[in-house]
């Protein structure tokens, strides 16, 4: 018997707004609109600060999941951020996605002294946190000792509203943080492979579908079976309504070194009617089993329309 269709599930990613009035005013849009997710990403440059910004939002909602995609491991020690994450599930009737990454964007290190450490030793020290945070989310007395965290007889508080703690999202585009992601994630976010720590269209070949179906590999291999029961999801960064749909891939393409071809096939990018983006959708779905799929601030209100038409489908 073959596997239920998982539903679709939409994310709108957000850095911030102009006012906390705004802010409020558009996590209630966002929620009449059919998203189910609100998230934040986590970098040093122009954007509010997560927490208290998910704080602010789930105030305003009463349905919107309030996300992480994702927070850098490297600026919370694992202890401090599980009480933050208890928290916020207790404060939101527990509505919280707690999306965790490795750190990537060389610059928020660079800017801040943070030591920028290699991609291998910050995957390390990132699995060793998802470890204590599940430990510490647990509500039993908790030690670890490890290369990068030390935890003695620490009892996490306030204790989570979700069980048996809110969900783990891990996200990246590495066969490292991928199968860390398999083996421990409740939903993995797949992504580029942003390793290099800046963007630039050397990352483009790395999020094509045939690298796609290869990360696809990795999670499937590091979850063994309880790969059937992972939430699998996309970020889509550049989403584009348009009936020239050839003509504007194209010139995506030109800023990522792909060809047109190769940017319709990838799950990053959406380009073409709402009924040619739909068709997408649907076809990664069954193809790759992608149904959590992020859009970005710019695009929320063009792809509304989308959204309503698919969302829980």
């Amino acid at each position: 018997m073959a596997d239920p269709v998982r539903a679709f599930r939409f994310g709108a990613q957000m850095a911030g707004a102009a006012s906390g009035r705004e802010w409020a005013e558009t996590a209630r849009r966002l929620e009449g609109e059919g998203y189910s997710i609100l998230f934040m990403p986590d970098h040093l440059d122009d954007q509010w600060a997560p927490v208290p910004a998910l704080v602010a939002a789930a105030t305003a909602t009463t349905t919107l999941r309030l996300g992480t995609l994702v927070l850098d491991n490297d600026f919370r020690h694992p202890a401090v951020l599980a009480k933050e994450a208890a928290t916020l599930d207790v404060l939101s009737d527990g509505r919280l996605d707690l999306g965790m990454g490795a750190g990537w964007q060389r610059r928020d290190y660079e800017q801040s002294g943070v030591p920028y450490d290699d991609a291998a030793t910050r995957v390390e020290r990132l699995g060793e946190a998802v470890t204590v945070l599940k430990g510490l989310l647990g509500g039993e007395r908790f030690s670890f000792t490890g290369c990068h965290y030390t935890v003695s007889g620490l009892i996490g508080t306030p204790h989570p509203v979700q069980e048996p703690h809110p969900p783990i999202l891990i996200g990246g585009g590495s066969p490292q943080v991928l199968a860390l992601a398999g083996r421990e994630a409740d939903v993995v976010d797949v992504n580029f492979d942003l390793r290099s720590g800046v963007l630039g269209p050397e990352i483009g070949p790395t999020g094509t579908a045939a690298a796609t179906v290869r990360k696809l590999g990795w999670i499937r291999a590091a979850a063994g079976p309880r790969f059937a029961q992972l939430e699998l999801g996309v970020r889509v960064f550049v989403a584009a309504v348009t009936d020239q749909r050839q003509e504007v891939a194209e010139g995506i393409g030109r800023g990522f070194g792909l060809t047109a071809e190769e940017v319709l096939g990838t799950p990053h990018f959406l380009v073409g009617t709402i009924d040619q983006m739909i068709d997408d959708l649907v076809g990664r779905r069954e193809e790759l089993g992608l149904t959590r799929v992020v859009f970005s601030g710019g695009a929320l209100d063009d792809m509304a329309p989308l959204v309503a038409r698919l969302a829980a489908k």
